[in-house]
């Protein structure tokens, strides 16, 4: 039986996730998401929970628990001049920091510089201060997906699923897009998600980030998919962030708001038949099969 079916639905019912990225990253991201949410079509978020804006997005996760919402590990700090560091004191995890205390900008850096032993303490203290702080994840995902720059940091990854009891993002497009083998990371019993969707920076260079979003419903193939987004607007907040780094920049993100709360996609949506799901949906599944 597939997941569709445990679902209830048909074996090849088109499974779908419209999920936002990076909440807590910033005051503008976190504004833009909980729009996408309240008023767009999108219905899963995850949180940075070392960012700066983690207590306002926190906030709102509690209170508004209706929402899918889970925690976006991070391991690592892209920006140019916006800067954001382990939660766990340095000196409990000082592989996982530069010279000034903060996440290395890439995976390469940190597959470098991070031992497992600092990645699972981190980690683990990332998820132990979104439950201590109240929250109720229904998954865990990765910022950068940075769990793939090892197979051990992976390892990690995988057994904080099971601990938690939480399903985890696992895809064999982002291992292939992170440079990990598919074949020899991906186990029989991994909760895979057979497609994700996720736009690409040609598209946004060449201005086709929008007709790339105003088709997707239309390239959904059985199974389980997600829409991968980071709807924020492009206002002096989210220019200064990023800075020098029009991948994933600010006029992306405003386009991906933008895009999800239109009414041209809400009526594609309507139209495509797919099966909108959530996380939660998933995790529930999951518990009941694990008691059989």
């Amino acid at each position: 039986m597939n997941l569709a079916q445990k679902l209830g639905f048909s074996e090849e019912a088109r499974l779908l996730i419209i999920h936002a990225d990076d909440a807590g990253l910033a005051h503008s991201q976190n504004r833009a998401i909980i729009k996408s949410l309240e008023s767009g079509v999108v219905n899963s978020y995850s949180i940075m929970v070392p960012c700066p804006w983690f207590y306002e997005i926190a906030v709102f996760a509690k209170s508004n628990p209706k929402f899918d919402s889970g925690i976006h590990l991070t391991l690592t700090c892209e920006w140019e001049n916006y800067k954001f560091g382990p939660v766990l004191p340095i000196s409990e995890v000082p592989s996982l920091a530069d010279a000034n205390g903060y996440f290395y900008k890439t995976r390469e850096e940190l597959k470098r510089n991070a031992t497992p032993e600092d990645v699972a303490k981190e980690l683990k203290a990332q998820i132990e201060k979104a439950l201590k702080f109240g929250l109720a994840p229904t998954h865990i995902d990765s910022h950068m997906y940075s769990v793939g720059a090892s197979v051990d940091f992976f390892e990690i990854y995988r057994g904080l699923g099971k601990k938690y009891k939480l399903p985890l993002l696992i895809s064999g497009q982002l291992m292939e897009m992170i440079g990990m083998n598919p074949d020899l990371n991906l186990y029989e019993g991994d909760l895979i998600i057979d497609r994700v969707h996720l736009a690409s920076f040609e598209q946004f260079e060449s201005g086709k980030l929008s007709d790339y979003y105003s088709q997707v419903f239309e390239n959904l193939g059985s199974g389980l998919n997600i829409i991968l987004l980071h709807p924020a607007f492009d206002d002096s907040e989210m220019k200064g962030i990023t800075i020098k780094h029009p991948n994933f920049g600010s006029e992306w993100r405003q386009i991906d708001f933008d895009s999800f709360t239109s009414q041209e996609i809400k009526t594609r949506l309507k139209e495509s038949e797919v099966v909108l799901i959530t996380w939660n949906d998933i995790r529930k599944v999951g518990s009941i099969a694990n008691n059989h």
